[in-house]
């Protein structure tokens, strides 16, 4: 034989050299297996896409319905390019991310960006810092987020294990909606005649609404397990306007997370999960295979006086079976159905958000502001606006259906405010008088006063960096009470108190939970009550907070927060990106 042309030692120098060679190209993670920078590109485009045998042409991301999975690590930067190939203006939300430093990627349409334009494209550049476990993404702007949304996953870093055991699959489950009709349609044509917008047809878990609907039989999830062994199930309501009650029969599941914070376990047989929240449940399979298949059901949880889509999606958990005609056998096996709470349970919906608290460990501290700077008080619910003249509008008493918080229906500018506010050219964009507490105090929850009319105007709130904020949202019964699922981009809030009837200061502030309240991005405003939350203001920016019910956000349940730059240079907001969509 021939001696080899390299010596052992010249052959090891040289593969060193191209390890660290490896080490400069992005994305590529070594030994150390430190944060990467992951790369995805959305295109937006028209689908055929068919359910309850009704084909429609319909918005989509890379043709996908729900779209595509997100996923990174802690720590992680996310490079998103959008491409617009569709006549509709697009921008798309990260929900929950917090966005720290990085407001120019948070999405929502005229208010940290003007929207992407059709054929232009923009690059959403963000880092997971201090998040792990599931979000989502949708489109914010009008109703698109109907069919412009998916799963965001947050893996911890690497040799970083679960507070709980490693499950043996982890499945994302998102719940949304299918409307046979064109939704942007729905809701142009409410907004117009004033009054409630049309419903969807279906509820559907991972696109599919399920056996319960008329000719959907093939379109129907299936969670296909093992017995005796553990799934974690990551659930998503990315419905446009419902909470919902979920259940599958005769399993217990034990909640280990809400909006991608870890809480403490506990069991449960029904969950509740209103629009814009997540849960990851644990999911034990049966020791021994059941011969049995078993329900997967969603319902809604309604409380208000509207019309509102009242049936049932559903999906099937599947024991595998170890014989040869598996799915012959699967279909003769009895299908076990769960029972849901009725649909107004507000009493289950109370004492199911009630259980949810922070780990508030070493590791996962609870870091609630014990001192607040400064209070707030927000009334959310409806109200009406004036007819225009020479019109015949259909919401109550011939006015038009409006939503407000402290009274002020917020208008969208034509202009991204946040952008007005960095270049300090808000003049004519937005006013800084947005008001810390109703002008009109009444009985909240009481007998509505006379005049229902709501304001409008584009009012936000300015708050210093770092200001301690305490929020208590309170629910309003004019045109019945409703409960209210509200979402703030940029934070995490603690949410350190909730009850019924109208806030009382004195007496439940004494009651507030200070040691370990629950962490979320999204908290449901209980129906004929109120929620107290606390967040330190510590991310620059211009920060939308609103209903996540689509039709409350359209009737104007939304306001703004600034919160000015800090001394130090990590405490100040970058420009924007020079690909950032002008209006």
């Amino acid at each position: 034989m021939g001696s080899l042309p390299y010596s052992s030692a010249a052959f090891y120098v040289a593969f060193l050299f191209a390890i660290s060679c490896l080490s400069f190209l992005p994305g590529v993670a070594l030994a150390n297996h430190g944060p990467i920078t992951r790369h995805y590109r959305f295109d937006i485009k028209l689908q055929n896409v068919t359910r309850l045998c009704h084909t429609k042409s319909m918005l989509t991301v890379n043709g996908k319905f729900p779209g595509p999975v997100i996923t990174a690590r802690e720590g992680d930067r996310v490079l998103i390019k959008v491409v617009n190939h569709v006549n509709n203006n697009v921008s798309f939300h990260w929900h929950g991310i917090r966005q720290l430093r990085s407001g120019w990627a948070d999405g929502p349409a005229y208010i940290t960006q003007c929207p992407i334009q059709t054929g232009q494209s923009y690059v959403y550049n963000f880092t997971t810092v201090g998040q792990r476990g599931t979000l989502f993404w949708h489109a914010h702007i009008s109703w698109l987020r109907a069919t412009l949304y998916g799963p965001i996953i947050i893996l911890p870093k690497h040799n970083v294990s679960y507070p709980f055991g490693k499950p043996h699959k982890e499945i994302p489950i998102i719940f949304g909606e299918w409307w046979n009709a064109d939704t942007e349609a729905v809701i142009n044509q409410a907004l117009q005649n004033g009054a409630g917008p049309n419903v969807s047809d279906a509820y559907t878990i991972n696109g599919l609404p399920g056996p319960l609907y008329n000719c959907s039989q093939k379109e129907t999830f299936k969670l296909k397990v093992k017995p005796g062994k553990t799934y974690l199930l990551r659930l998503i309501n990315a419905a446009l306007n419902d909470d919902l009650f979920l259940s599958i029969a005769n399993h217990t599941l034990t909640t280990i997370e809400a909006d991608a914070v870890y809480v403490k376990p506990f069991k449960t047989n029904i969950l509740l999960i209103a629009p814009g929240q997540t849960t990851n449940v644990l999911l034990e399979t049966k020791h021994q295979n059941p011969k049995a298949n078993f329900l997967i059901a969603a319902r809604p949880y309604f409380t208000g006086q509207g019309t509102f889509d009242n049936t049932t999606t559903a999906g099937i958990l599947e024991y595998h079976q170890s014989n040869t005609s598996s799915s012959r056998g699967s279909k003769s096996l009895p299908l076990i159905k769960p029972n849901l709470p009725a649909i107004n349970d507000t009493a289950y919906a109370a004492n199911f958000s009630g259980k949810f608290r922070s780990l508030a460990n070493v590791q996962y501290p609870a870091k609630v502001p014990l001192a607040v700077d400064k209070s707030f008080f927000f009334t959310v619910g409806l109200g009406n606006s004036p007819c225009p003249k020479n019109q015949t509008c259909q919401g109550p008493n011939g006015t038009k259906f409006a939503a407000s918080v402290n009274n002020i229906s917020f208008a969208l500018p034509t202009a991204a405010i946040l952008q007005s506010y960095f270049f300090g050219k808000s003049n004519g964009v937005f006013a800084t008088d947005f008001p810390s507490t109703p002008l009109f105090p009444f009985n909240y929850t009481g007998t509505p006063p006379n005049n229902t009319i709501v304001s409008n105007g584009t009012k936000v709130v300015v708050l210093p960096f770092n200001t301690s904020v305490e929020v208590v949202l309170q629910d309003t019964s004019i045109l019945g009470a409703e409960s209210h699922p509200l979402h703030l981009h940029g934070y995490n809030f603690f949410v350190v108190g909730q009850g019924f009837g109208n806030f009382n200061p004195k007496n439940d502030t004494a009651n507030f939970n200070l040691v370990d309240p629950v962490e979320r991005n999204t908290v449901g405003v209980p129906s004929g009550g109120w929620v107290a939350i606390r967040f330190f203001a510590d991310n620059p920016g211009a920060w939308f907070m609103h209903c996540h019910f689509e039709v409350h956000l359209s009737w104007g349940l939304k306001m703004v927060w600034i919160v000015l730059d800090g001394k130090l240079p990590n405490q100040k907001l970058p420009p924007p990106p020079a690909d950032l969509p002008k209006c």
